[in-house]
């Protein structure tokens, strides 16, 4: 049985390993899609809809099809179908330069009849609100959920709380934006330079959208600038891509502008909470009754988790999604997750206020995971809990300190369906192919490290190719933190066949059985007799002309689901402007097995900065008077830089030697802690993402 092995027994896995694209990233070296050109290559460009919701009474193309330059202008859209969200598509054109392929979308003539819209959810709620979709209202039907007795479990509560709790919309600000480079070899064979997180996905989408057979198409992710879960299939804008490469015969590069990333590329949903909630004397939660929801914009899909963490047997919630004249929903990094935890730890600190109990204290009654309850022993430790105020705002001065803790849980356990190869070559080198894509994330790094260690070679030794459909290796996408927990063990199994192997050819030279040889650093060796050793190349001299090519399996045991996350906060707040400035995140995240420490850290860093930008900075806003987004920009759509990204303690929290994802749950805790230490300093709560400026200074106002 294939085993990762003990801790004290490992060169490389659970080490501090430099990625191995670092280099090439600093140095420009690193192609993303963005950085694609073909010979001949034109670039397109997509027209889009500037109102929130209109039926196209008539388009014509023809000053654009005239403009020199211009190669091809297609329509998206036809008179008579309706558009339902500011950026929804017209019009496309593909032209010998971005300038003109520019200047040709003002000269499409498109004539609207503009119709009612709604783009905040207290407009698509109201009594006589225009309904914006033909298949459904504007409110789903709610689902209701009830389990033990509510009323009974209210009775037996010694204190309640009821309160609203909000989280807006907030887009995936890629840095990235959606794309693809496209080109036709004939008409029949397709390869896409794609921006996703799901090479294969995109491979099998395209091969049905034009009916062609999946090998004929390749798509190729060298490397991706961001998605967070919004690249998963090639969208519109790939489609339009194909199609005009199709119809010019010439490589077509289409990449979104900033604007059109925020409006149409997809968004994490809003979440609004109406909460009552009660408690034992003894600290148990008790009751819990929820009503709850938000905007996917003009989709469905405005889920998120409630109650949170902390198990309550008597509860009931009613979620519904309401409809909105905006851009769709797409998963969004720990989807549902981070707006439930803010609403729930900030719940529970309510509740811990009212029995005069220690909010740390309450989570621990009430926290069955073993996991967290050391998270919280350690992450206590690391802020210095003890120097929190005892009573919220009691401290002196302008400048106001707190802290706060925050808890998140998440899956990530990977799945069957990788395949990989692992070649060794008579020279020595070796090769480690797989179609999963690196999203950033280092999975190149990681399979270097497992086979590295598994050959007893280093990582630089390595040849890793990902990111290409071309070696039909096939892979699932990278969403959900599954990729690692998938790849790992199907390319631990592939790199221990091909060393079997190198060792059935070794065996004879060392007069040993194959069972009793091991490998050393760069040597093969005979277990029972340690100075009966060749060197790596002369054992992989040893196959001539041949190479050992060996694939893996999908292995169980070499993985786990299921991961626990505490964080802890300390801010200071500015009670003259409003400020708020955090100090230090303390991010205590289970992670299984890290594969290589460096990165997993790296990505915990990565999740507490996107969950300190919700909580603190994005918003997306919609204008109700013309159905527009009025910060579809990185002017006026704020995310975390350099000045707002505090001192960060990422605790890699190794609970077990299997593998699973990392990737999403360490921005779900972040919105708690911060918010809570935000009441711990001001004595004022406040229930509605971002906690901004404005908010501080009117809730301070009001407690004065």
């Amino acid at each position: 049985m294939a085993s990762w092995g003990e801790a004290s027994q490992s060169r490389l896995i659970g080490k501090r390993i430099t990625r191995l694209s670092g280099k090439d990233k600093v140095t420009g070296k690193a192609k993303y899609t963005y950085d694609i050109n073909r010979p001949g290559m034109l670039f397109a460009r997509i027209l889009r809809s500037d109102v929130a919701h209109a039926t196209v009474m008539d388009i014509d193309l023809s000053r654009a099809e005239a403009l020199p330059g211009v190669q091809a202008v297609m329509p998206l859209t036809e008179a008579g179908r309706i558009l339902r969200y500011q950026g929804q598509e017209i019009a496309a054109v593909a032209a010998e330069t971005d300038d003109i392929a520019k200047d040709a979308l003002r000269l499409i003539f498109v004539e609207l009849e503009e119709l009612p819209f709604v783009v905040t959810e207290a407009d698509a709620m109201a009594e006589n609100a225009p309904q914006i979709r033909d298949w459904e209202g504007n409110q789903s039907n709610p689902g209701i959920n009830e389990q033990g007795d509510v009323k009974a479990g209210f009775e037996e509560a010694a204190v309640t709380v009821e309160a609203t709790y909000h989280a807006p919309v907030q887009t995936h600000v890629c840095l990235e934006t959606h794309g693809h480079v496209t080109e036709w070899t004939d008409e029949q064979n397709l390869t896409v330079w794609a921006s996703t997180q799901a090479v294969f996905g995109v491979r099998n989408d395209f091969a049905r959208r034009f009916d062609i057979p999946a090998n004929q198409v390749r798509v190729i992710t060298e490397h991706m600038g961001g998605g967070f879960g919004s690249k998963f299939g090639p969208g519109v804008e790939g489609h339009t891509a194909a199609q005009l490469s199709r119809i010019t015969g010439k490589p077509i590069k289409l990449m979104l502008t900033r604007k059109a990333e925020h409006l149409v590329a997809g968004n994490r949903p809003s979440m609004t909470q109406h909460v009552k909630a009660g408690a034992s004397s003894d600290g148990r939660l008790v009751a819990y009754d929820m009503r709850g929801y938000g905007t996917g914009g003009i989709s469905s899909g405005a889920g998120f988790q409630a109650p949170y963490v902390y198990h309550v047997e008597n509860r009931k919630t009613e979620k519904f999604n309401v409809a909105t004249n905006a851009g769709n929903q797409r998963a969004m990094r720990a989807p549902g997750h981070p707006q439930g935890a803010f609403a729930m730890d900030s719940l529970m600190d309510e509740l811990a206020e009212k029995l005069g109990m220690n909010p740390l204290e309450f989570r621990r009654i009430n926290d069955s995971s073993e996991v967290r309850q050391a998270q919280y022993t350690l992450g206590a430790q690391e802020i210095g809990w003890h120097r929190r105020n005892t009573v919220p705002g009691s401290g002196t001065g302008v400048k106001k300190r707190g802290m706060g803790v925050g808890s998140g849980q998440w899956g990530g356990g990977g799945g069957r369906g990788t395949q990989a190869r692992v070649t060794i070559n008579a020279d020595g080198t070796v090769e480690a192919v797989t179609g999963t894509q690196d999203i950033g994330t280092g999975i190149r790094t990681a399979i270097a490290i497992i086979v590295a260690e598994e050959l007893g070679l280093a990582p630089t030794d390595i040849s890793v190719k990902v990111g290409d459909s071309g070696p039909g290796l096939p892979s699932g996408g990278s969403g959900g933190s599954q990729t690692t927990a998938s790849v790992a063990p199907v390319i631990k199994t592939a790199a221990m066949a091909a060393k079997q192997k190198l060792f059935e050819h070794v065996a004879p030279l060392l007069k040993a059985p194959v069972d009793d040889l091991r490998i050393g650093s760069r040597t093969i060796y005979v277990a029972s007799d340690r100075t009966n050793t060749v060197t790596w190349n002369q054992a992989t001299g040893l196959l001539g002309q041949e190479s050992i090519s060996e694939g893996g399996n999908w292995d169980q045991e070499l993985r786990q689901g299921g991961v626990a996350g505490t964080q802890f906060a300390e801010v200071e707040v500015d009670t003259q402007t409003g400020h708020v400035k955090v100090l230090k995140i303390v991010a205590v995240q289970d992670c299984g097995l890290a594969i290589n420490r460096l990165t997993t850290e790296s990505q915990i860093n990565g999740g507490v900065i996107m969950g300190l930008g919700q909580t603190l900075l994005e918003e997306r806003i919609m204008d109700p008077q013309t159905g527009r987004m009025l910060n579809a920009n990185l002017e006026d759509y704020k995310v975390p830089g350099t000045y707002e990204i505090p001192e960060i303690k990422s605790i890699v929290f190794d609970t077990h030697r299997k593998v699973t994802g990392v990737g999403e749950p360490p921005c779900i805790p972040t919105l708690g802690a911060i918010a809570n230490a935000v009441y711990n300093a001001i004595g004022v709560r406040i229930r509605e993402l971002p906690i901004t400026p404005d908010k501080v200074l009117t809730a301070l106002a009001e407690k004065a």
